[in-house]
């Protein structure tokens, strides 16, 4: 569920509030400053996307802390990846993760992807551990089609609030988006921007140019207008402030249509299949 009450929007699932706009941490290439998360939570990000994999934490962690923001008011993710699903390998990923962000607790923990070589009634318990101990307010997955998620969901004795997936024009989600509906849970999603393969497409530039925005704000705000989340990239200061600025206009169902029209059968850009048993919906 989306609410509007106040800016930015938040998302609402199963008794978590999670700012429906966060700024992701994969380095991409080469690597991340700290002056990236101050100039993201000075631009009002209050959702700060991180992962074990992504070798970013320690400095998510430095940025937070500079940056003058309390913890309380940032909502931190991140991570356990796909070879540590195993419950003793769970444990040490997710206090190795706590160490490296410099923090007691995460807003939001993940299971990054499924792997079919460890099985869910494992891992799940493991995940609802991390929170029972205080060390995750909330918990969730990744990367799951829905038969997996309605495993995990089963097997987890902590409700699943969300799934962080891959969505953007070109990659059609509207059955997983609809199956998340039907369980209460929140959709964020990662590569928003189409790992700026959107950037030159001659309907998104249309609508941007009619509108006064750029391209990147478009994109995003069609994401947000699904009620789904979103969490950008970039290491450009004026690019991840731009980013930002989603909520002071609103597509019209036209433009909503002809965006969603843009979805092709080669959208997906994260596809390693072998993680995910049945393939993805």
């Amino acid at each position: 569920m989306l609410t509007t009450a106040s800016e930015p929007l938040m998302l609402t699932a199963h008794g978590a509030q999670i700012p429906a706009l966060g700024f992701g941490t994969s380095p991409m290439t080469g690597s991340m400053a700290a002056s990236e998360m101050v100039a993201a939570l000075k631009a009002g990000y209050r959702h700060i996307d991180a992962a074990r994999k992504y070798g970013t934490e320690r400095v998510v962690g430095e940025g937070m802390r500079a940056s003058g923001v309390p913890r309380k008011d940032i909502f931190l993710t991140t991570k356990v990846s796909h070879e540590n699903l195993h419950a003793a390998d769970f444990t040490q990923s997710v206090d190795a993760s706590l160490k490296a962000l410099g923090t007691d607790y995460v807003d939001l923990l993940l299971v990054h992807w499924p792997n079919p070589e460890i099985p869910l009634a494992e891992t799940m318990p493991a995940l609802a551990k991390a929170k029972q101990q205080g060390k995750a307010r909330h918990v969730g997955v990744a990367n799951f089609n829905i038969t997996l998620l309605d495993q995990a969901i089963k097997l987890c004795p902590e409700p699943l609030v969300c799934l962080q997936a891959e969505y953007h024009p070109y990659l059609d989600q509207s059955k997983i988006l609809a199956a998340l509906r039907q369980r209460g849970m929140a959709f964020v999603a990662y590569c928003p921007l189409g790992r700026g393969r959107l950037f030159n497409d001659p309907t998104l530039n249309e609508i941007a140019q009619s509108r006064g925005k750029s391209i990147a704000q478009i994109a995003l705000r069609w994401l947000m207008q699904q009620g789904v989340g979103a969490i950008p990239r970039s290491s450009n200061p004026q690019r991840i402030a731009d980013n930002f600025k989603v909520f002071d206009f609103t597509l019209s169902d036209d433009e909503m249509k002809r965006i969603s029209a843009l979805k092709r059968a080669d959208g997906r850009i994260a596809n390693p299949v072998e993680r995910v048993s049945g393939g993805w919906d």
